[in-house]
């Protein structure tokens, strides 16, 4: 405190000739029309920017928050456009009031928090696991398609195999001709994947779109995978040499669904059943 007095005493002049000066602009700001509002109007415009730079730092340090909240949303929009679909399109009565049926798929939406394209089996880790009803199996889709599908899961934690994994393989038909194949990466482009098994007589055109068939039940049936980006055939050859541009950019993956097949365990039990009997 005594070397703040000295410090005051000390540039008691300054402080004094600042007081007056300061005094002097209140004077003809508050005396003067024109000195008045050039004043309040610049003022006002400084503290508008002020308070805009104070909102956009706050907005972005909220983003995360946001994105967390619209992943959640959009989870749960998705189930109900599964349930909607099921009531739409299905006609028996049973699969219109069979609740396990009406919800045969559920979703929940998680962060990436790991994620590689460069390598021949790459894996993307989120931040859910058992704890979320997570399990090895489940399949990873966001609002632009297909994403890959869970290999393990710890209590907190999942990784999942993307797509571009050489060892991940996709059921997948042509929405306009309904023929389906299997979807492959070659392990080269993360940009394409093969689409094969598509027999030489089916008609393929530039652009036709690849979705999942639906056929394994860990996708939902008609989940975007990408458009033909060129289809060949050798002679002789019985299926087309099919690349698929994927909807997907997986280098700016930052939210996925994990679906939930709420009928999976039930038909991969019976198809059990039927394989073992001779």
């Amino acid at each position: 405190m005594e070397r703040l007095f000295r410090f005051i005493y000390q540039y008691r002049v300054f402080f004094t000739f600042l007081a007056f000066e300061l005094l002097c602009v209140w004077l003809v700001v508050r005396n003067n029309q024109y000195q008045g509002t050039r004043f309040f109007n610049t003022s006002n415009r400084m503290a508008a920017k002020t308070v805009a730079v104070s909102q956009n730092i706050s907005g972005y340090f909220s983003l995360r928050e946001v994105n967390a909240q619209l992943a959640h949303e959009n989870a749960r929009l998705r189930k109900k456009l599964e349930q909607r679909n099921q009531s739409l399109y299905q006609l028996e009565t049973r699969e219109l009031t069979d609740p396990a049926i009406i919800n045969k798929f559920d979703f929940v939406s998680a962060r990436v928090i790991n994620n590689s394209t460069q390598q021949y089996k790459n894996f993307i880790t989120i931040d859910k696991g058992t704890a979320d009803g997570i399990a090895p199996g489940m399949a990873a889709i966001n609002e632009l398609g297909a994403v890959g599908k869970v290999k393990t899961a710890s209590k907190h934690f999942s990784v999942l195999i993307s797509l571009l994994n050489i060892d991940n393989q996709v059921s997948c038909i042509i929405k306009r001709t309904g023929y389906f194949g299997t979807a492959q990466w070659d392990g080269l482009d993360p940009q394409t994947i093969d689409l094969k098994y598509i027999p030489r007589h089916v008609q393929i055109k530039q652009g036709d779109t690849i979705v999942t068939s639906g056929y394994n039940a860990v996708f939902p049936p008609d989940i975007v995978v990408g458009v033909v980006k060129s289809a060949t055939i050798k002679n002789e050859a019985p299926f087309y040499d099919i690349q698929v541009n994927l909807s997907q950019d997986f280098s700016k993956l930052s939210f996925v669904e994990i679906v939930r097949s709420n009928l999976k365990a039930e038909k991969d039990s019976l198809e059990l059943t039927l394989g073992g009997k001779k």
